[in-house]
């Protein structure tokens, strides 16, 4: 009697089962969330804005599902070829472009959803997400038109983005064709560029920066600002043009301003620097002095203090072998300013005034000044 009851439940038992199974066919997991405690699983958006257009659009599921049967419909829009990877033990979703979303654009990537088994139900979503654009110049100096443009490695070109371009790559060139050399900031936001030779006088250059996503090839890359500079025209003098043909002139006209000692004797109108012991000449040097706006100032000075390699704070450079000329620093004697990056100021300047009111010696001979010169000795400059 037993038996037969048992097999009588379990018949009936599997009557209901059936008939519960064909029941949710029709209306959908309702029936089996409310008789049998079925899940349902929510998405959510990981990020709205992916770093790159090459990397996928990451979906959080608040449930594992682990397969695109449960999602019906999975549409980007705009269309855009896709393939999906599941992540995470099926909780995560990665839709990935089949080559890469377009930058700048908006998206949007939606389910009607759908079941996983009998027992758990995915609700339909649709979830937006962003893709950055090309980075935009927000400052560049000089300013586009600017005029009696004077470049040195104080007065580079400075190029600012208005966010890191860690993930591009950075084209700067000038025309008339000129190579240029250039060194970034730590989060590669602001740029500074500088000609590898000196610009012809009264000419005007233009510089186009390009930028291109590092994924890119090397011929997608995009201009994203172009700005136009003339340099100042040559000014007549009576010295040699040539450097070297110069400091033979000023040697064999110079004279000792003291008699005795040592003396350092700097010449703005030929840059050149002359030294002088007991009297004789003992070596000249090209240098660079103040710009117009900024001279070196005319005076006696003498020797303050001296370091071999200083940092300037002001300007962001090392000032190798440095002697002031004056209690407060403000200017003094250095060899070619260096950048921390290690690229050093070209000697195509001395001969010009390009500083920032310093008088620059090139390599070497700002060493052989910087041992030779002691605290004390006088400067004179006119």
């Amino acid at each position: 009697m037993t038996f037969r009851l048992l097999r009588a439940f379990s018949f009936i038992f599997s009557v209901v089962i059936g008939l519960a199974m064909a029941y949710a066919s029709v209306t959908g997991v309702r029936f089996g969330v409310q008789a049998f405690g079925a899940r349902t699983v929510s998405a959510t958006t990981v990020s709205s804005e992916i770093r790159d257009p090459e990397q996928p659009f990451l979906i959080s599921f608040s449930d594992s599902v682990g397969s695109s049967d449960a999602l019906s419909g999975l549409s980007v829009e705009p269309a855009t070829p896709f393939h999906t990877e599941w992540r995470d033990g099926g909780k995560i979703l990665a839709v990935l472009p089949e080559t890469a979303w377009e930058s700048g654009a908006t998206y949007r990537i939606g389910s009607a959803g759908g079941h996983v088994g009998v027992r758990t139900r995915v609700e339909p979503f649709s979830l937006g997400f962003s893709v950055p654009g090309y980075p935009a110049v927000a400052e560049v100096n000089p300013s586009d038109g600017a005029s009696d443009v004077l470049l040195d490695i104080e007065d580079p070109i400075t190029v600012r983005f208005d966010r890191s371009i860690s993930d591009f790559f950075a084209d700067f060139s000038i025309t008339p064709d000129i190579g240029v050399t250039y060194e970034n900031d730590s989060d590669k936001t602001t740029f500074r560029i500088l000609p590898r030779e000196p610009l012809r006088p009264d000419t005007v250059y233009t510089m186009t920066v390009r930028v291109r996503w590092r994924y890119e090839a090397d011929d997608a890359f995009r201009e994203v600002t172009r700005v136009s500079f003339r340099t100042p025209p040559a000014k007549p003098v009576s010295w040699a043009q040539d450097v070297s043909e110069r400091v033979s002139q000023v040697r064999r006209y110079a004279k000792a301003p003291l008699p005795m000692g040592k003396v350092i004797d700097i010449d703005l109108s030929s840059q050149v620097m002359t030294i002088f012991e007991n009297g004789q000449l003992l070596d000249a040097y090209p240098v660079s002095s103040g710009k117009p706006g900024m001279d070196t100032p005319k005076g006696e000075y003498a020797i303050r203090n001296k370091a071999p390699r200083p940092w300037s704070s002001a300007y962001g450079l090392y000032m190798p072998y440095w002697m002031a000329l004056v209690p407060d620093g403000k200017f003094g004697i250095h060899e070619l300013p260096e950048w921390p990056g290690g690229y050093k100021e070209g000697a195509a300047h001395l001969g010009r005034p390009v500083s920032h009111g310093c008088v620059r010696l090139g390599v070497g001979p700002a060493e052989r000044v910087f041992a030779w010169a002691d605290i004390g000795t006088p400067v004179i400059v006119h």
